[in-house]
């Protein structure tokens, strides 16, 4: 297996696995509309001006699992951190290690950028990504909860 940096020649290997990623929230329940296409990701990801960037995981020149992420700051700690908005493994390889290799290498992309933490969101139904974060050793921010708002209604 080898993890890479994720290029635009990847989009729609990654927009497949994002599709698989999708029904499987839906199946846990989730029902928020999801928008992340090959268009999507090759426009907003490798554009001009890219909010994102991107880890890909091959096994035998096929990209079995992705890892989206983007850089951010903490003000209360005064840390740079990297926020991972997305990591998916097919199912088909997991518990083969792919999705730790991912965030291992997440992790020392975040160390060498001067971070300090990695960040991220856990659909609440989905328990078997919870159980794997735990298991590498993370835990839940208890005293947070995240907000939005559309930009368009202020």
């Amino acid at each position: 297996m080898t993890i890479r940096p994720a290029t635009a020649n990847d989009a729609k290997a990654i927009g497949k696995l994002a599709e698989q990623f999708n029904r499987y929230l839906r199946h846990l329940g989730d029902t928020v509309e999801f928008h992340l296409t090959v268009e999507t990701i090759l426009q907003d990801g490798f554009g001009d001006n890219p909010a994102f960037a991107g880890l890909v995981a091959e096994q035998h020149d096929v990209i079995v699992g992705y890892l989206l992420y983007h850089f951010g700051y903490d003000t209360d700690l005064a840390i740079r951190l990297l926020h991972v908005i997305d990591l998916y493994v097919d199912e088909d390889i997991r518990r083969q290690g792919v999705g730790k290799e991912l965030m291992t290498v997440a992790a020392k992309i975040c160390r060498e950028a001067g971070g300090k933490q990695l960040f991220w969101s856990v659909f609440v139904q989905n328990k078997l990504a919870a159980s794997f974060y735990e298991m590498l050793g993370a835990r839940y921010i208890r005293d947070l909860r995240f907000m939005i708002i559309d930009a368009n209604s202020l």
